[in-house]
């Protein structure tokens, strides 16, 4: 299984983006998801994550600005970005949580530009 995702782009700053992932392939159970990230020369880091209950949580640099959803009859995972930053700039992928680590995507591109 891999994930796929899309939805990245070029944006000004203060500008916003809506991500979307899905798996390759069905999978039935209802798992913890997050929205993880990689800058050039950093480390993946995670950005945010939902239940499968719902309940979320966020990285502080990304509280009050992305939005992390899913739709459970899509198998899809979404993050709603706003006030994007220069910093936000980054390779974004989505993944269970805890991360599965044969099932990264390709990812998907966010820039940050003026």
């Amino acid at each position: 299984v891999q994930f796929v995702e899309s939805g990245g782009g070029l944006v000004q700053p203060e500008g916003s983006l809506r991500l979307s992932c899905a798996p390759s392939e069905m999978i039935f159970s209802i798992r913890a998801m997050g929205w993880y990230r990689q800058a050039p020369g950093e480390q993946r880091e995670l950005v945010a994550t939902i239940t499968g209950s719902g309940i979320t949580n966020y990285t502080d640099s990304v509280k009050g600005r992305f939005t992390i959803s899913r739709d459970t009859a899509k198998r899809t995972v979404y993050l709603q970005m706003n006030s994007l930053t220069f910093e936000d700039s980054a390779v974004y992928y989505c993944n269970l949580f805890p991360s599965e680590p044969g099932w990264w995507g390709q990812g998907t591109q966010v820039t940050v530009s003026s």
